[in-house]
């Protein structure tokens, strides 16, 4: 499908993925494509489309006229469209017409989205984002229908928000310290808009930060003036006040130490959007890379880049140039411990583009690409079912590519993806401990502390497994010391669960209990929907399991992606075996990560109450593998006790059932 960009921040435009000029005909056709953006994707009906287009003294054929306009925009917009078939994009539906296009691809919601987030941004950051979304003005908002009522609340709106993001850079700037930079951007400002007040204390404080204090002076009292005899207003007590406190040198008006490392961000960024064209190519792959480091921030960073990595996977992609998507996909080598996904809708739709640039690539070329693509193909398939076996041989020939190229940085993310696909039974700890301790070497030896820290977090994984907690100790302290070094903050939360998880498995269950409640706090603004959902309660059900203690749960309990697996032990705590066993006729095998003992052993402990002997003789051969470990514990974050325990229960069932 074709991708078009539309742009009412000056006259009403219209380009294709190359970045041409989609040609949009007559003023009136203009006119309907302005009216529909203006709607924001709801249906504008062909009467009210009719009343805005003619303002109330319409034609006798306006309808006609409409539908002629509508045509006219389809044609142009989607010329690739077979004739007869519905529109994608300018679509009928009901009474009228709407205009189905994305938020990124009109720059008046793309400004709004960026002012906004620049609003939650350290100056450093929020710089280059509001440079970049004031530049996506090209004139007045909607010029070509500036005159019609139907767009004078839009125009005002989009224009105050301008205004807005002007006053919030020159805030960043003063806050980095480029005074003079803001004071020449504020200047022309005030003189377009003397009515704004906060415009005219910036530029005073961005002169006297300058060293131009009389011109500060003379600036607030050119102020004082203009909004007397134009508004016929006295200034209000911020500007008074910014006068006295110039006029007595307020030490609050200087600006603190200087952060080096903002000041560079803030110059590089402001370089790289001057000199690098909006539509280059060169930005999908830069975003990508920044991407790859954001993600490592956590929280709201690490939404962020999952959401914007999507983005240009799928914009590169369009552009229809497989190199390019191969290093758009292949430079997001972020480390992932956690076998679920935070988004599994998203990582189907990278795996299925991986795999197509796959086959588009031209064959015996780009070695590296390829096993890029493949690592990704096995990191982004995480979790599924133990029978899918594409995930696992991509994991091995983007292994051996990596062996083969000596390429250390390709190494690491293959083998990243070769533990995400370790999972194919049960009692593979020490398989993964092996991925673990050659992920730390490498990465350690290459100065690739991501991937140090996640090394160290797999073989803490596969310690608590086989209950050497010890090892796991001293594999927690070192990730907690690359953390602190590096800065990468989502490390205290795997480290946070392993001593809560510790805890649970040598203390009485009501520290335990504490514990676990504690490390379920690291959560909050984390950012990893795949790890949070459901953990802490099943954390609790599988301590109760471990001490022979009442199930119990809450009715409201979220229990995530384990429902499943969960919720017949929960109907039988409740009496409702009827339920229970109707459920568990259908329970699927649980899927291959790091959480599949333990939710085997749930299962194990529902079939034996019920006596479903099909099902304890599933369990019992799914857990036999694992019977030297700690169930669930290979997940670094929780336990149900000794598999051991859980098979022995299953044994003395069936010699009972026999007896």
């Amino acid at each position: 499908m074709r991708v078009v960009e539309f742009g009412v921040l000056g006259s009403v435009a219209a380009w294709d993925e190359t970045g041409e000029p989609i040609a949009l005909k007559g003023p009136r056709h203009r006119a309907v494509l302005a009216r529909l953006l203006v709607a924001r994707r709801r249906v504008v009906p062909v009467p009210r489309l009719v009343a805005d287009l003619w303002a109330g003294d319409p034609p006798a054929d306006a309808v006609g006229a409409v539908r002629t306009f509508v045509a006219g925009l389809r044609r142009a917009l989607e010329p690739e469209r077979p004739r007869r078939t519905p529109s994608r994009l300018l679509v009928t539906e009901g009474p009228g017409y709407a205009l189905r296009t994305e938020p990124v691809q009109v720059d008046a919601w793309r400004f709004e989205h960026a002012v906004a987030a620049a609003a939650d941004l350290p100056p450093a950051r929020a710089l280059p984002r509001l440079t970049e979304a004031l530049e996506l003005w090209r004139g007045p908002a909607y010029a070509d229908v500036a005159e019609e009522a139907w767009v004078r609340a839009e125009r005002s709106r989009l224009t105050g928000l301008r205004l807005t993001a002007v006053e919030r850079r020159a805030e960043a700037q003063l806050a980095l310290g480029a005074a003079a930079d803001a004071a020449s951007d504020l200047d022309a400002h005030v003189a377009e808009h003397p009515w704004r007040e906060d415009g005219w204390q910036l530029l005073a404080l961005a002169l006297y930060r300058s060293g131009r204090q009389a011109d500060a002076l003379s600036v607030l009292r050119r102020a004082r003036q203009l909004l007397r005899e134009h508004l016929g207003v006295e200034p209000g007590p911020r500007l008074n006040r910014t006068e006295q406190d110039i006029l007595r040198h307020a030490e609050h008006l200087d600006p603190g130490p200087s952060d080096p490392a903002a000041q560079v961000w803030a110059e590089a960024s402001a370089a790289y959007e001057s000199m690098v064209p909006p539509r280059a190519r060169t930005r999908l792959e830069s975003t990508a890379v920044l991407m790859r480091d954001l993600a490592v921030t956590g929280g709201g960073g690490l939404e962020a880049a999952r959401r914007h990595r999507a983005a240009a996977v799928a914009a590169a992609e369009q552009l229809g140039d497989p190199e390019l998507t191969a290093r758009v996909i292949g430079v997001y080598d972020v480390p992932a411990v956690w076998t679920r996904c935070d988004d599994p809708d998203q990582a189907d739709r990278l795996v299925a583009t991986a795999e197509r640039t796959l086959r588009l690539l031209p064959p015996g070329a780009h070695e590296a690409a390829r096993a890029r693509l493949l690592a990704t193909v096995a990191v982004e398939s995480r979790g599924t079912l133990p029978d899918g076996r594409r995930a696992l041989q991509a994991a091995h020939q983007a292994v051996e590519s990596a062996r083969r190229l000596e390429d250390a940085d390709l190494l690491v993310f293959a083998l990243n993806g070769l533990f995400m696909q370790s999972f194919e039974r049960t009692g593979l700890a020490a398989r993964r401990d092996g991925i673990g301790a050659e992920i730390t070497e490498v990465a350690a030896r290459h100065g690739l502390f991501t991937y140090e820290v996640l090394g160290r977090l797999i073989r803490l994984q596969a310690r608590c497994a086989a209950a050497d907690f010890p090892a796991a100790d001293r594999h927690a302290a070192a990730a907690d010391a690359l953390a602190a070094r590096h800065e990468l903050p989502l490390v205290a939360v795997f480290t946070a669960w392993y001593r809560a998880l510790r805890t649970a498995a040598t203390a009485p269950p009501q520290a335990g209990e504490a514990a676990y409640r504690e490390a379920a706090k690291s959560l909050d603004g984390a950012g990893m929907p795949g790890l949070e959902r459901g953990l802490l309660p099943l954390a609790l059900l599988c301590l109760r399991l471990h001490h022979g203690l009442p199930v119990t749960a809450d009715r409201h309990t979220d229990w995530g992606p384990y429902e499943p697996w969960v919720r017949p032990l929960l109907l039988l705590a409740e009496g409702r075996d009827r339920d229970a066993v109707r459920l568990l006729a259908d329970v699927p095998s649980p899927p291959g990560d790091l959480l599949c003992e333990a939710l085997w052993c749930l299962l194990a402990r529902a079939a034996i109450q019920v006596d479903d002997r099909a099902l304890m003789r599933r369990a019992q051969s799914a857990l036999e593998p694992a019977r030297g470990e700690l169930a669930g514990a290979a997940s670094g974050l929780l336990t149900a006790g000794p598999v051991a325990d859980h098979l022995d229960a299953l044994a003395a069932a069936f010699t009972a059932h026999t007896a």
